[in-house]
């Protein structure tokens, strides 16, 4: 039996039925890694001895009568989460010896639930790219086309499940980190509402591990199928319980619908600030158009729609607001001086961003407050539909690009060069008021590449778009195995 692309679910089913071991499991993973990811490079620190060892005590467990989510299945950690005894260094040179102490409480749910973590995947430098390489670890190649990227920063964890390398991986998500990967490598991944995944332990290295409000990231699932996404996260959601005491388990309100036939969708495939791709949008339409075959109502507008152009300014201004913290004294300085320099009719994303480097508090909390006035505009939408559908990306994967100013990088939409992190809009459709997404398969390119959507619910409703996944994946298909027709 060929283990390898054999989904959680159907790894719990054969390991309660007695019909493998998780030792046989693990030990067919290993050899996976071994055969393969050579060319992938998504498995850059791997912890084989302990995950043997993991796997002999799953196994002992079930012996025992035990029987939990995750016991004795193979899964992989993004390098960005700490693991007692293996480095985190988040592709930075300089961090490249940093083991921290204790796991991050991520890491922590995946061992309580039983899963056997095989290592850790690849990442870009400070998780800033999105692709995924570093002079640590190297390059990851898409499982796809091993000339591109399997995009980032949760590239690694995307290309070890197109791999057949563990059936789940944990991972995170600011910018498209969980469902960029997940459409360049043709998996699932989902990107829970804000501050329903605790963080704590997923930081940069040298940093304490302390619970932290984050202002836009989350952690979250990534798999090979919806269904399994729903069972991981299960094991993830919950708050911290150094905030909580021992609170770890949060109720989510069941899915608005179970039939496709009952939700109410919005589709939208066209961005003010940047084109989308014919490959994406016939992804789009391919999801729309199974929708409207099933009965469901799907609209292609709505006045309800938040601004598209003002979210996406609030979104750059808010990631970028945060990102010059630790900046040189100096650096800082010019910064502020090319800021002001800037002519107020500048209302572009290259101007956002600058500005938002150099704001004050009073700035931020303005941009809050605009953050909120979105929120109760998504509330409103969202008594009226049950999810919107629309692109992560403009584009598929595209070749790897390394280079060192990534300002000057170009993204190729239909033969337009664009500034390269301008596709970064859609992303930012979801995480700006900290909205659920799920990041489906939804077919190929021409060339033969995988081409996602994301599903975006209402705030803590996550198992909306999760079933909405699930249904559309028996409708038109979800994982294919790379290079299968």
């Amino acid at each position: 039996m060929d283990w390898g692309y054999q989904t959680a679910g159907q790894l719990a089913a054969a390991l309660r039925a007695g019909e493998v071991t998780s030792a046989e499991l693990t030990d067919d993973a290993i050899a996976r890694i071994e055969r393969h990811d050579t060319t992938i490079n998504a498995i850059c620190v791997p912890d084989f001895d302990r995950a043997r060892a993991a796997a002999r005590d799953a196994d002992q467990a079930r012996a025992r009568g035990e029987d939990r989510p995750l016991l004795g299945i193979p899964v992989t950690v993004k390098e960005s989460y700490n693991m007692a005894g293996l480095p985190t260094t988040w592709g930075l040179p300089h961090h490249a010896n940093h083991l921290p102490a204790e796991d991050a409480v991520q890491v922590s749910r995946l061992k309580a639930a039983g899963a056997v973590v095989l290592g850790k995947t690849n990442v870009p430098v400070g998780l800033q790219d999105i692709q995924t390489f570093n002079a640590i670890y190297g390059t990851t190649t898409n499982p796809w086309d091993h000339d591109r990227t399997p995009g980032g920063s949760s590239g690694g964890s995307a290309a070890a499940l197109a791999s057949g390398f563990g059936a789940l991986s944990i991972g995170s998500d600011l910018a498209g980190s969980l469902r960029t990967p997940a459409h360049f490598c043709g998996v699932y991944a989902h990107k829970p509402t804000l501050g329903l995944a605790a963080t704590r332990g997923m930081v940069p290295p040298g940093e304490p591990a302390l619970p932290t409000d984050l202002d836009l990231a989350v952690a979250g699932p990534m798999a090979r199928t919806a269904r399994d996404l729903a069972l991981l996260l299960d094991v993830m959601a919950g708050p911290d319980p150094l905030t909580l005491g021992k609170a770890h388990h949060v109720t989510l309100p069941p899915a608005r619908h179970e039939r496709l036939r009952d939700f109410r969708v919005l589709v939208v495939d066209d961005h003010p600030f940047i084109p989308t791709g014919s490959a994406v949008r016939a992804g789009v339409n391919r999801v729309a158009d199974a929708l409207t075959d099933s009965g469901a109502r799907v609209e292609r507008h709505s006045p309800l729609l938040p601004d598209l152009a003002e979210a996406a300014t609030l979104y750059t201004t808010l990631q970028f607001s945060g990102s010059v913290a630790r900046f040189p004294v100096e650096a800082y300085e010019q910064l502020q001086t090319r800021a002001a320099a800037l002519s107020a009719d500048d209302q572009g994303l290259d101007a956002a961003r600058l500005r938002a480097m150099v704001f004050s508090h009073r700035d931020w909390i303005e941009t809050t407050n605009r953050r909120e006035l979105h929120r109760h505009g998504w509330r409103q939408l969202f008594a009226e539909f049950d999810a919107v559908v629309c692109p992560i990306t403009p584009t598929p994967a595209f070749p790897h690009d390394h280079d060192p100013d990534p300002l000057a990088r170009r993204i190729d939409i239909d033969g337009v060069e664009y500034p390269y992190f301008d596709q970064l809009v859609w992303a930012g459709v979801a995480t700006m008021p900290g909205l659920p997404a799920t990041a489906i398969p939804a077919g190929r390119s021409p060339e033969g590449l995988p081409v996602g959507v994301q599903l975006i619910g209402p705030l803590f409703e996550d198992r909306t778009p999760l079933r909405l996944a699930a249904l559309l994946e028996q409708k038109i298909g979800g994982f294919h195995t790379p290079g299968s027709p």
